[in-house]
């Protein structure tokens, strides 16, 4: 399957001004349904939201659904390197890039708008405020406080009373400082003093001087010289009042502080046993989880592109084999309801026995003019010498080939095995595996009556009407015209759920055979086989099927009665179809030969009764 993915932004771009990133865009495939699987769709990645449009031209148009990446789980896929899921409570997106470069360009642009809306990143924090800094939310109490702190009311108005006390506890440090220097200054200068004093006592007389200073009497004593030490502006301070107020203003710090460990430790208390809580729950989630993904894998269901075709399928090969039958039966229904509108020729009748036919050359009919249909281009003879391209050689090899092995009798080879008969048409196939992959050889006879080999390989081999017997393909288109007698062609093949959708790229040629012996009819055939070209790549989209096919018919005719002239009821063609198939991809070996067995004559029945329709009542063509 096929994806593209192109961006309008880079995944590191980021809007200065609102500081989320800007719109990020591209192609991306998306599983849509089991009809019509992985589609291409534009994909929007813009303002934490995850959208999608059917293509870039019809975003006018509006989106046809979008993802909040909110809540929003984006998930790698284990094997494919190129996809990745998003889901949202039940709503899965399935999602397929480029390649694995790709992938994780879109998976690391969504996480980056998730992170960026405001959900678990580093810019979200700093933009809603950090709420758990114990600093910052006392500092600015007042004006930080945010409802998130409803539940710690206690706690915030504990540490506003802590502030308080800092404030008050600050100034009275500052206080009791000064005092204390005032206090030590006028100590130092009163013991100066007494020493200047005790100097020079024996050179004064003992008198009292007016400016209050000791002088030594007559009795010999000292009197007071100074008058006691008094801290300068400090006279007002009740020490005593500040020491106790500093004492009080501690204790209440202590208290605070101790009420506060208190509420810490309440709320760790009540944290743990949520957080046990919340273990507990996840635990029985994990164990419903693993009981619901092992009764998934016993169920069939069909909720994504995980129970596809593949190694890792989750579906077993019963529901398998039960859903292909279904998408069979439902396209069976639609292409009856379709051709009954149509006029059917009666079912194909029944031929007589061999010998009532001999080949054509035996008649005189075969040395007449032939008549050529108007409708239908007649396909000149064709040899090696006339049909030169570049694939020339592997055309001749091929039938080369075909004419050898491919029409040799597999009624006594024991490696075939005859699995349908019904009338005149036999299926037979030989069993082959490689890596386990159904490689089963199959080759089918028939007889039809009323229709020349040429025609039959003419219609095998036109691209003008393969839509019109060919039910299984999707679409097709010529890749390049070799000749006149030689295409290359690719075509898709429908799906058929949960099997892979097919596409084959192959050489188509149509080629006369002439006989070496007069008695043996002129043989025309149409090979199809698989060839690379440059302008048909293999996808991601569909599997590349290889293909090795051949339409090998013979004429053989009736002798009329009489003089009348060759009619259509004269004429018998004989079919040799032969089919070497590999699918690739993976598939249950039982469903694909099933399927084998059940479509391959279907078609030949189908592709018989078109050339019956479309050459009745027309000339023939040898």
């Amino acid at each position: 399957m096929s994806e593209k993915s192109s961006s309008s932004g880079s995944d590191e771009d980021v809007d200065p001004e609102s500081g989320q990133p800007v719109e990020f865009g591209g192609v991306l495939s998306k599983w849509t349904n089991y009809i019509h699987g992985w589609q291409d769709r534009w994909v929007v990645l813009k303002n934490n939201t995850l959208s999608y449009y059917k293509s870039e031209d019809e975003r006018e148009y509006g989106c046809r659904g979008s993802l909040c990446l909110s809540k929003a789980v984006i998930t790698p896929h284990e094997f494919d390197e190129c996809r990745f899921d998003i889901s949202v409570n039940d709503s899965v997106w399935y999602l397929r890039a480029e390649d694995p470069e790709h992938r994780l360009q879109w998976i690391e642009s969504i996480e980056l708008h998730k992170a960026e809306s405001g959900y678990g990143s580093e810019t979200s924090l700093r933009r809603h405020g950090s709420m758990l800094s114990l600093t910052s939310a006392a500092s600015a109490l007042s004006s930080t406080s945010t409802s998130s702190f409803k539940k710690g009311h206690r706690l915030r108005e504990k540490l506003a009373e802590m502030e308080t006390f800092r404030d008050i506890l600050c100034r009275q440090v500052d206080t009791l400082q000064k005092y204390f220097d005032s206090c030590a200054d006028a100590l130092s200068k009163d013991e100066f003093q007494r020493d200047r004093v005790e100097e020079d006592e024996d050179d004064f007389p003992t008198t009292t001087r007016p400016d209050g200073e000791y002088n030594h009497n007559n009795n010999g004593s000292k009197e007071k010289l100074f008058s006691p030490a008094s801290p300068k502006g400090m006279n007002g301070i009740d020490f005593k009042g500040e020491a106790i107020t500093f004492k009080a203003t501690t204790a209440g710090i202590l208290s605070t502080l101790s009420h506060c460990i208190e509420l810490m430790v309440k709320r760790e208390d009540s944290w743990q046993k949520r957080l046990d809580k919340e273990l507990e729950k996840r635990r029985r989630v994990e164990d419903a989880y693993k009981s619901a993904m092992n009764e998934l894998k016993k169920k069939s269901h069909y909720g994504g592109p995980d129970y596809e075709e593949g190694p890792n399928s989750l579906i077993n090969e019963d529901e398998f084999f039960d859903a292909v039958e279904a998408a069979l039966d439902r396209q069976d229904k639609i292409e009856e309801q379709s051709q009954s509108e149509k006029v059917r020729i009666p079912r194909l009748t029944p031929v007589p026995p061999g010998d009532a036919y001999s080949t054509i050359g035996t008649h005189r009919f075969a040395n007449k003019p032939h008549s050529h249909s108007s409708s239908l281009s007649s396909v000149e003879l064709v040899s090696a010498s006339d049909d030169i391209h570049r694939f020339s050689a592997q055309v001749e090899e091929m039938v080369q080939n075909h004419m050898t092995y491919s029409l040799q009798d597999v009624g006594g080879d024991a490696n075939w095995q005859l699995v349908i008969e019904e009338g005149e048409m036999k299926v037979y196939r030989r069993e082959v595996e490689e890596n386990g992959i159904v490689l089963d050889p199959l080759k089918a006879t028939h007889a039809v009556k009323g229709v020349t080999g040429h025609e039959v390989c003419h219609y095998f081999w036109d691209t003008a009407v393969r839509l019109d017997w060919e039910t299984t393909i999707e679409n097709f288109n010529v890749v390049e015209t070799l000749s006149d007698n030689a295409v290359i062609v690719y075509q898709t093949h429908k799906r058929v759920w949960p099997a892979s959708q097919r596409d084959v790229l192959y050489l188509s040629a149509i080629r006369k055979i002439l006989a070496t012996n007069e008695n043996d009819p002129d043989t025309w055939l149409v090979c199809n086989f698989s060839v690379d070209h440059d302008n048909a790549l293999p996808t991601n989209r569909c599997v590349r099927a290889k293909i090795n096919v051949a339409m090998i018919c013979q004429t053989l005719v009736s002798p009329p009665e009489g003089d009348k002239e060759i009619s259509r009821d004269n004429i018998l063609c004989k079919i040799t179809y032969v089919a070497n198939v590999n699918p690739g991809g993976w598939a249950p070996a039982s469903v694909l030969r099933a399927v084998a067995k059940r479509e391959y004559p279907k078609f030949l029945k189908r592709f018989t009764s078109y050339v019956q329709e479309k050459t009745a009542g027309k000339p023939i063509l040898f």
